[in-house]
């Protein structure tokens, strides 16, 4: 029999585990399931350019994994049982359990309102496709003039914002930060953010809490009330709460509890990846949730897979960053180096030279997802046998 690996979430990082996994380990000796609500593989990093009516490339996942052994199933996760070791789904043909023998949980996350009253009824989020589509056509029915509010001074919200005012400079954009802006980068980072805030012609409220989102207005701390006939609201992430509704060990945000090679501390036939991961990384931080992130823990979970399904070596990869990646609309961007536990150091680059650099990191990404067999020279391995012959559980 089979062992039967499910993925859940097709992002960046359910993507290249399902197809590092089918890289590594041979289609007679597993089956490889991709659960996705989706067709196509979404750019989530590139949400911000569809918002303001830029076309993104359409990549179909039938395309992506043809011939590679993973097949797609196209549903809604609706459930998890870790100690049946089953997955509940809603797709074309209705509820549907499937059975796994591991299970790579990638679902990701979605906007954070942090409890902040109006937020669902008033705001615009772009954490995804379908929220990007909806502030897309918002934005395109706005006259001149209008005020447009992007709350969070993140890179989320820093892109956001810029490439708004890029697109539309007809638009009075504001971005209101909790703090001082670019307050994490470096003196550099921040001038330059800064400077290319000036001449866009957005205006920064910074040290400025929202407490309140409303039709044609934001609220502050200080009972200010900030004009906003389109608030886009980029505070933060919260992960999928299904995790949560499981006997799985959880943080308190909700995000599975994983060892080095992420796989679940307290379920070891469960690995967790991306966002869904709270995964240690140098000076014993947690990893951020961001692409950064994702794309290694996701190489992480499919070797350490791959070996202990194998009999091989675990892998010994390091977790850490080298730079963030900021665009600040199409011509300019920003690259501020960091350490290896994401402190921003002197060295940055910036203008229209970062900006190239942004593309090709964003291009490279999608690659690497689009690509999953290329790249990998290690030929696929045979399951390790018992004496019975019949294929080992996850140990």
């Amino acid at each position: 029999m089979k062992h039967r690996i499910i993925v859940l979430g097709a992002g960046y990082t359910g993507a290249v585990a399902a197809g590092r996994l089918a890289r590594r380990l041979r289609p007679e000796d597993v089956a490889i399931t991709l659960v996705n609500a989706e067709p196509d593989f979404v750019e989530r990093v590139r949400m911000h350019q569809l918002a303001v009516g830029q076309d993104l490339r359409t990549r179909p996942f039938s395309e992506m994994f043809a011939d590679t052994g993973v097949e797609l199933k196209l549903a809604k996760v609706t459930g998890v049982d870790v100690d049946s070791r089953t997955v509940t789904v809603d797709g074309a043909n209705g509820a549907q359990e499937l059975a796994y023998d591991t299970l790579v949980y990638a679902l990701g996350s979605g906007w954070n309102t942090q409890g902040v009253p109006g937020i669902s009824e008033h705001a615009h989020d772009i954490t995804g496709r379908p929220g990007a589509l909806r502030l897309r056509e918002r934005l395109a029915g706005l006259d001149a003039g209008e005020p447009v509010v992007v709350v969070g001074g993140g890179l989320t919200g820093l892109e956001a914002a810029t490439e708004i005012a890029e697109t539309r400079p007809d638009l009075d954009v504001a971005l209101a930060v909790r703090g001082g802006l670019g307050d994490w980068l470096s003196p550099k980072g921040r001038a330059h953010v800064r400077m290319v805030c000036a001449r866009l012609g957005v205006t920064v409220h910074e040290n400025t809490s929202v407490t309140g989102v409303a039709a044609g207005h934001v609220t502050t701390a200080d009972g200010t009330s900030l004009p906003a006939a389109v608030t886009v609201w980029t505070t933060g992430f919260a992960v999928h709460p299904i995790a949560r509704a499981t006997t799985l060990e959880v943080d308190g945000t909700g995000r599975i509890v994983v060892d080095g090679t992420m796989r679940s501390v307290s379920h070891p036939d469960v690995y967790a990846i991306g966002d869904a991961a709270m995964a240690m990384g140098p000076g014993d931080k947690p990893l951020r949730m961001s692409c950064a992130s994702g794309t290694p823990t996701a190489w992480q979970a499919a070797d350490s897979i791959a070996a202990r399904l194998t009999g091989g070596k675990l892998p010994d990869m390091p977790l850490r960053y080298f730079n963030q990646c900021i665009s600040l609309g199409r011509k300019d961007g920003l690259i501020q180096y960091v350490t290896a536990d994401d402190r921003a150091v002197r060295a940055a680059l910036t203008g229209r030279i970062a900006a190239v650099y942004k593309e090709l990191v964003c291009k490279g990404a999608a690659w690497g997802v689009v690509n999953p067999l290329l790249g990998m020279p290690t030929r696929a391995r045979r399951l390790a046998q018992d004496r019975t012959g019949v294929s080992p559980t996850v140990r």
